[in-house]
């Protein structure tokens, strides 16, 4: 993928995205044992607040967990997307976290979905997005910049694999930007917590 240049910060990606786990042991089960993340740093928060672990993602880029003893349940739909993309589940609400997508080499991909299938993970269909009106080709071909699948944690997180297939160029960037005032969400409800 073609590296544009930020003017304004030296960033050098995602230091690490920071979840909320129901159950850290469960998560380091699957994070560390399923995806074989390295946990990295370990640490309880003052005052019983709870705990937070770090995970090695790849690339000098961490995936971190809390756990907070009196964390509300989740509530699929709003704080993430209540299943996979293919079961018609994409919708979760404004600042909430929608999926953690992991970069995977494009010559692993296949292989990387058959191994987590025999670890016993849910996995979707294979998905080729290009621009076409559906957003999904059929089959993988010139259109297709990206190839992925979607996944679970046991806290209903929704992951990705994704590869890039394609170089972006200028005429990647064509679509104006939707506003608050495109929204059809109901505005009653978010005056109520206002």
């Amino acid at each position: 993928m073609t590296a544009r240049r930020n003017t304004e910060f030296e960033l050098g990606g995602i230091n690490h995205l920071a979840l909320v786990s129901s159950d850290m042991k469960r998560t380091i089960d699957f994070y560390g044992g399923v995806l074989g993340m390295p946990l990295i740093k370990t640490l309880d928060l003052p005052g019983g607040l709870g705990q937070h672990f770090f995970f090695d993602c790849g690339g000098g880029d961490c995936v971190a967990f809390f756990w907070f003893p009196d964390a509300p349940d989740p509530v699929p739909g709003v704080s993430a997307p209540a299943g996979r993309p293919e079961q018609g589940e994409l919708v979760s609400a404004v600042g909430s976290m929608n999926h953690v997508a992991f970069h995977v080499p494009p010559e692993r991909f296949e292989e990387y979905r058959k191994r987590l299938k025999e670890k016993g993970v849910t996995v979707s269909p294979i998905l080729n997005h290009d621009d076409s009106p559906a957003g999904i080709a059929r089959t993988f071909d010139d259109g297709v910049f990206v190839r992925s699948f979607y996944f679970q944690d046991p806290d209903g997180i929704l992951l990705e694999f994704a590869c890039w297939t394609k170089e972006f160029t200028d005429a990647d960037v064509s679509h104006e930007p939707k506003t608050a005032a495109d929204r059809t969400a109901p505005k009653e409800r978010h005056a109520a917590t206002a």
